[in-house]
């Protein structure tokens, strides 16, 4: 390996301050999304010290009472237990794992967590989680009225728990204020990938993501899945059968009359028999495949954004704008400009 070289200001940032990063995990949570953000500052560090300059992330995994945690898949980590909630300048991160298994308010000792969780939370200088990590969050009222992402497979649960979220159902990492929310698994070593981008610049975090062998940005930028990948999803059923009939008309008005008409079916047997499938209404799977097309459609050279709206049927610019800043963070133009 070349002996790594730091730009002035990673060197200037890494000698100025320690950044302490509190890692909270908890009974059953998922390995990777602790120890995969905590491998990336440990790589910081490591960049740092072949550098000749002093490690810029203190790293501490914690738990509720400390000791031993065991993870879902059966390996334990040694945790300290939680201190004393005041983490002014830290970075705290909430690891994720199953839904049922995550603090909650409906034991005294999930309640105790979630209330260092909204404490840490406020004081902290970013307040992030990983996964399902944000259900933990939201629970301690740290989310409400805020961008977020989780898993894909769990953005309906958590919508559904906590409404007040303005969440986005196919982002990789939200930043909304200090709060940083990440979705499934290794999307939280792209988060931490940014916060080391913004706290020792930008070629220091990319010789992290060389040293880790990662993406400093995943070629499908900020989506969960790409457009080939959605365009794969629809099980056999009445949702792959609209999904057919639906994609050669994607540019045309179309009402949810027509497409119970389409299935045979009455409206209200549409309805029932997505949710049964696909977990979605038919103006949702409408919208999914509209989003699909238009990324398609924005990934082929020389395509206008406007043609890309009026093709995939949003109609207008400012409609496909809208369904990019909800849906993918990003806007259409960068999109295009990203992958183009």
């Amino acid at each position: 390996m070349n002996p790594p070289v730091l730009p002035s200001n990673s060197a200037a940032a890494a000698s100025a301050a320690i950044h302490e990063i509190w890692m909270l995990v908890f009974p059953d949570f998922l390995l990777l999304d602790a120890t995969g953000p905590a491998q990336v500052f440990s790589s910081a560090n490591d960049e740092a010290r072949d550098a000749g300059l002093p490690p810029p992330y203190r790293i501490r995994l914690l738990a509720d009472g400390g000791g031993a945690v065991v993870s879902s898949s059966g390996l334990s980590v040694l945790a300290e237990a939680l201190p004393p909630a005041g983490a002014e300048g830290a970075t705290l991160i909430v690891a994720g794992g199953r839904v049922a298994a995550l603090p909650s308010g409906a034991t005294a000792g999930g309640r105790a967590v979630l209330d260092w969780v909204q404490q840490a939370g406020t004081a902290a200088a970013r307040c992030c989680s990983v996964c399902t990590g944000s259900f933990v969050l939201a629970r301690a009222g740290l989310l409400d009225g805020r961008r977020a992402v989780t898993h894909w497979a769990d953005v309906e649960a958590l919508r559904r728990e906590h409404p007040a979220l303005q969440l986005l159902d196919d982002a990789l990492h939200v930043r909304d204020g200090k709060f940083h929310t990440s979705a499934g698994i290794s999307a939280g070593m792209d988060l931490a990938l940014s916060l080391v981008e913004e706290d020792l610049g930008r070629e220091a975090a990319l010789a992290v993501a060389k040293r880790m062998v990662l993406f400093l940005k995943r070629p499908g930028g900020q989506r969960q899945f790409s457009s080939e990948l959605l365009a794969q999803s629809p099980a056999p059923g009445v949702c792959a059968q609209l999904t057919a009939w639906l994609r050669p008309r994607l540019a045309q008005d179309i009402g949810v009359g027509q497409m119970a008409g389409a299935c045979a079916l009455s409206e209200r047997s549409l309805y029932r028999r997505l949710h049964e499938e696909a977990g979605l209404t038919p103006v949702q799977l409408l919208a999914r495949l509209r989003l699909e097309r238009a990324c398609l459609l924005l990934e082929q050279p020389g395509m206008r954004v406007k043609q890309a709206a009026r093709d995939s049927g949003y109609g207008s610019v400012y409609n496909l704008r809208r369904a990019f800043a909800a849906e993918l963070g990003v806007l259409p133009s960068e999109y295009q400009a990203r992958f183009a």
